[in-house]
């Protein structure tokens, strides 16, 4: 009988390279790492990587068996987790990532009155702008905005979203309010990076027209949670997701502007690596989130701001 100990450090090795850090993230020795991945080579009668002294790179026959391995694991893991659902609760430990902004402002409160009904659900949190890559990072779930780059992930749609003007009343008095997007060039806009490098361009429809503006300013950060309290500040003009700044809207600190322009389309999705790595949880947690989005006043906002930004 195979391990499953043994099959999860050999994933754990293919994912990140290293024999090393992955037997650290499997609480295991090197030494018993190594012997691990011995034994399971010797069962399977073939190499499973190349070994270098800097990584660990898959043969073809590791390929292969990686597949089988992660579909394996996954099967187990969705049983075990459906016999405990039947048992009346659900269980289980699921590792979650999120945007900075909508994980602190929106999810953790709703996460926490998940927790609440399923007490014996585990969650990691893991709230940042950094995009993770599924298959190689120890996440069950991502909350990620936009359309999808990897075709090969399974997502479900949670929310309607699109990227909105904003700024304080404060700025808007003090600077003056743009009245179309080329005029941003002439004011302090704040600006948000991730890995590809600075988004400085922010894209606008007008009817079937697009406009791309190059915009510049004096702030600038990869959190965008950051950008947003700047925005509420007064130091400047941001362009962010309607979910993620619609209570300051309702509260006054920021106001909408340039709203016969509809920013990019932005929808927030539930991400996960693959369809049989969906446990019971997982599924509650989306089904869960989704339905707060369609219960509250989220919902009904997006589509009053799409109204204001349509082009008759």
């Amino acid at each position: 009988m195979y391990s499953t100990a043994d099959l999860q450090l050999f994933i754990r090795i293919a994912d990140t390279g290293s024999l090393s850090k992955a037997a650290r993230e499997q609480h295991q020795s090197p030494a018993a790492a190594s012997a691990a991945l011995q034994r399971l080579e010797q069962r399977l009668g073939t190499l499973l990587f190349v070994r270098s002294t800097r990584s660990m790179r898959l043969t073809p026959g590791g390929e292969i068996f990686l597949d089988y391995c992660r579909n394996a694991l996954a099967l187990l893991k969705e049983g075990e987790s459906m016999l405990m659902a039947d048992h009346g609760s659900l269980k289980g430990h699921v590792r979650l990532s999120a945007p900075s902004d909508l994980g602190r402002r929106t999810l953790l409160p709703w996460l926490n009155r998940f927790q609440a009904m399923h007490p014996e659900v585990m969650l990691t949190l893991q709230f940042s702008d950094r995009v993770l890559d599924l298959r190689r990072d120890p996440v069950d779930l991502a909350f990620r905005y936009g359309k999808l780059d990897d075709s090969s992930l399974v997502s479900q749609h949670l929310a309607d979203n699109d990227r909105v003007v904003v700024a304080s009343p404060a700025y808007l008095e003090k600077h003056g309010s743009p009245r179309s997007p080329r005029d941003l060039v002439t004011h302090n806009c704040l600006l948000y990076y991730l890995k590809p490098g600075l988004l400085n361009t922010w894209r606008f429809r007008a009817g079937k027209e697009t406009v791309d503006v190059k915009v510049r300013g004096d702030r600038m950060s990869d959190d965008g949670g950051i950008v947003r309290e700047w925005a509420v500040a007064g130091f400047g003009i941001a362009y962010k997701s309607w979910l993620d700044v619609m209570p300051d809207v309702r509260s006054g600190a920021l106001v909408t502007i340039l709203d016969d322009f509809a920013g990019e389309e932005s929808p927030l999705s539930g991400v996960y690596p693959h369809r049989n790595s969906i446990s019971p949880a997982v599924r509650a947690l989306i089904a869960f989130v989704r339905e707060q989005f369609e219960q509250t006043e989220w919902h009904a906002a997006h589509h009053s701001v799409n109204a204001r930004h349509r082009i008759k």
